[in-house]
């Protein structure tokens, strides 16, 4: 009887200290680290694979963070695609139908990606473009402002910050590697896609706010990709529709554009992008684009600059690149590879892009030795995460992780200290607050209307919450004031209503919503115009409202700052350079004189201001 309760309390045991064990392991550990039994995993892997499966590896496709039943369709071909191409890596978004983006549930996302881990046979590495932290995606996390926001407020103990909180939401809900940051530098103030995604247009500045950026991503345990390399700020075209142009001579690029790129790689950044650009300085010849230039990927970048980590294209389903490919689709993906990228990112067509990698391959075209180089670095850099070991995340922590009162705190700080006044004429700030009149009853509270404050938000799409936020804090403190929305589509009809309503207020705000946006494109009088300036319509509209007041309206650019510079009867200026609630809140402290316009242009306004500008202590 004793011998069988000893060998109970012995299996007891045992199972108890192998479960212990197994639940030290079971989740992904921090931080990133490659040692030496991660190195051998690698290795050994490396040879078990098959060149179908070297060539799976190399491929990072989407999927979207939202809840899928096991048994669904959508489910099973994602899970069946994956399987089916041996894909290794996915970067993870959201629904977006333009102008909508459906941000999703943390809980849902990660569910999502710990499935996908489990039903694969190698363990995944997962990217998101979190530019804007993981409120880029998902919701209750920490909001931050735009990068340029960051830039205005000259803080490297910010974007360090901004590195790690980003880090440690981003690996709470399954994400390792962040899209971010970018270390363009945005000289061209036509840009229509880089804009405020850049810190500014300095590039002693800009690569201090990456390193610092990357310093804090690797303290939270996150891989960092530095982009658009070899420099996508000084273009006037979106590469999402069309292939853009880096001009200017090598001694140009030497000073402005590669620092920044210098300085991540010095900084230890994991991962390069490389954009769809032209750089006639740097590869003349008729196809030179970036992605798919060996003068520019594997002399320049890897050799010349000495970067050791992965390189990655820019997405491969871009319209600047895929209209060179369009009677070869596959072709795209191997001339990339060749070119010296390591990751190729959202082909176009995975069957064809897969098929080609293969066939070259076995053909000669790509030596196998090539493809041993790179898989090798994403086998490492998944060992580095510990996915060797434990590919899971522990869903009940996200809770505690994610959108931290501290942490949503300091994000609105950044907000606070990047907005910056550029111009004053001493008549219009700071607005007053107003109360309400009293009711004797609950629900009958009345505001009086007395004409003081008109508000003119201009957005895209009235149908968007751009300008909700704004307009609720406005009215937090003037109940009565009269907020109107004008998208391109009504700005012509309401122009006179508007106008009305203006010259009758005591003071005007307009409130100016205005973001580079993938692929969004304008179509004026005089043809496609640069996606971040105001379509004719509202453009119009704001003409004729500081044509009737600008001596008492103030306009608030909430995101693109370069905005004044088509209207130089501006006489109060106010930039935030971001349209994310904390950058509305602040703007709104802002006007009413509750904080200080501590901020300083981080770029040049053609005809309005210098970098630097700014009214500190307003």
């Amino acid at each position: 009887m004793f011998d069988l309760m000893l060998r109970r309390v012995l299996i007891f045991a045992v199972l108890f200290f192998s479960v212990a064990a197994l639940g030290k392991t079971r989740y992904q550990p921090l931080p990133v680290r490659l040692d030496h039994d991660g190195e051998k995993w690698a290795d050994k892997t490396l040879h078990k694979l098959s060149i179908e499966e070297k060539v799976g590896q190399l491929f990072m496709i989407w999927t979207r963070a939202e809840f899928l039943n096991t048994a669904s369709p959508d489910y099973a071909r994602l899970r069946d695609t994956m399987n089916q191409y041996h894909v290794g890596s996915f970067a993870m978004t959201v629904r977006y139908e333009p102008p909508f983006l459906y941000k999703n549930q943390p809980y849902e996302a990660a569910e999502l990606l710990n499935r996908l881990q489990q039903d694969s046979k190698l363990p995944l590495l997962v990217a998101a473009d979190f530019e804007l932290g993981v409120s880029n995606r998902l919701n209750g996390t920490t909001n931050f402002p735009n990068a340029m926001a960051l830039g205005a407020t000259g803080n490297l103990q910010y974007a360090e910050a901004f590195g790690r909180i980003t880090a440690q939401e981003a690996r709470a809900v399954g994400v390792h590697w962040n899209f971010f940051p970018v270390a363009d530098v945005n000289s061209n103030p036509a840009n229509p896609i880089i804009n405020t995604r850049s810190f500014g247009e300095d590039p002693q500045q800009v690569g201090e706010m990456v390193s610092a950026y990357i310093r804090g991503a690797h303290s939270g345990g996150m891989l960092v990709t530095a982009k658009h390399f070899p420099g996508h700020g000084n273009t006037a075209t979106d590469s999402h529709l069309g292939l853009a142009q880096v001009t200017g001579d090598w001694s140009r690029l030497e000073t402005v554009e590669l620092p920044p790129f210098r300085k991540a790689i010095q900084a230890g950044v994991d991962s390069i992008m490389v954009a769809h650009v032209t750089v006639p300085a740097l590869d003349p010849s008729p196809r030179g684009v970036a992605t798919i230039s060996p003068v520019i990927v594997s002399q320049l970048l890897k050799h010349e600059l000495h970067f050791p980590g992965i390189v990655i294209t820019d997405a491969l389903d871009m319209g600047a690149l895929t209209r060179l490919y369009s009677t070869n689709i596959g072709q795209e993906a191997v001339d990339a590879f060749k070119a010296g990228n390591d990751m190729l990112l959202i082909p176009p067509d995975l069957d064809a892009a897969y098929r080609a990698m293969v066939a070259a391959v076995r053909s000669g075209e790509i030596p196998e030795s090539r493809l041993d180089e790179s898989v090798l670095k994403i086998l490492k850099i998944k060992a580095a995460l510990g996915l060797h070991k434990a590919r899971l995340i522990d869903l009940p922590t996200i809770a505690g992780a994610l959108g931290r009162p501290e942490n949503v705190a300091l994000g609105q700080q950044m907000a606070d200290d990047a907005v910056t006044l550029v111009r004053q004429n001493g008549a219009v700030l700071p607005l007053t607050k107003a109360g309400t009149t009293p009711a004797g009853l609950p629900y009958q509270t009345m505001a009086e209307v007395r004409n003081r404050l008109t508000v003119v938000i201009f957005t895209d799409d009235v149908r968007l919450d751009t300008g909700r936020t704004l307009e609720r804090q406005i009215k937090a403190r003037v109940p009565d004031a009269n907020v109107i929305y004008a998208d391109p589509r009504l700005a012509s009809a309401i122009s006179g209503g508007v106008l009305v309503d203006v010259k009758a207020a005591a003071k005007v705000v307009a409130a100016i919503y205005s973001s580079p946006t993938a692929g969004k494109m304008l179509r004026t009088n005089t043809g496609v115009q640069n996606s971040v300036s105001m379509a004719d319509e509202s453009a119009s509209l704001l003409q004729q409202i500081l044509g009737a007041a600008a001596a008492k309206t103030v306009v608030v650019a909430l995101g693109n700052p370069y905005i004044a510079k088509d209207f130089p009867e501006v006489q109060n200026y106010l930039c935030t350079f971001s349209s994310v609630p904390v950058s509305e809140i602040s703007a709104v402290k802002a006007l009413f004189g509750e904080i200080n316009s501590r901020g300083h242009l981080p770029i040049t306004i053609p005809g309005v201001a210098v970098r630097g500008a700014g009214s500190p202590g307003q």
